[in-house]
């Protein structure tokens, strides 16, 4: 039993990363579903597949990496909320990560978006998670 699915999420990804491999199998949930969205518009990823007919469900994850120098699109994942310390911003006390070169993922009543996106529709909620 995972206790917090969304870190187990991010160290997936870090560990394939890491191990260089080009795709990456996850369980799924919507709020992975989310994340995994905002990281393949944002260019994090290369591609992704929900496969929804398995069970249990799957999230498969083609990572992107430079294709002369073979470094990975994402440099760093930083899980910011956690079950057992929730962190909440409103619109104006949101992070910028890097100083506006990576995103901060936030989960809002409108659903998952970045933190440019959260500023420009002037919502705030819990902070997932950073992303550089």
């Amino acid at each position: 039993m995972i206790t917090d699915p969304i870190a187990d999420y991010l160290t997936r990804i870090r560990n394939a990363i890491r191990s260089n491999h080009r795709v990456v199998e996850i369980p799924a949930s919507n709020v992975k579903k989310g994340i995994t969205k905002i990281l393949f518009d944002k260019g994090y990823i290369l591609n992704y597949k929900f496969e929804d007919d398995k069970m249990p469900p799957t999230i498969k994850i083609a990572l992107k990496y430079h294709p002369v120098t073979k470094l990975p699109a994402i440099n760093d994942l930083q899980r910011v909320s956690s079950p057992g310390l929730r962190r909440y911003a409103n619109s104006k006390e949101l992070p910028r990560v890097l100083n506006g070169l990576g995103i901060a993922v936030v989960s809002t009543s409108k659903g998952m978006m970045t933190d440019k996106e959260a500023r420009k529709q002037n919502v705030g909620g819990e902070i997932i998670c950073y992303v550089s």
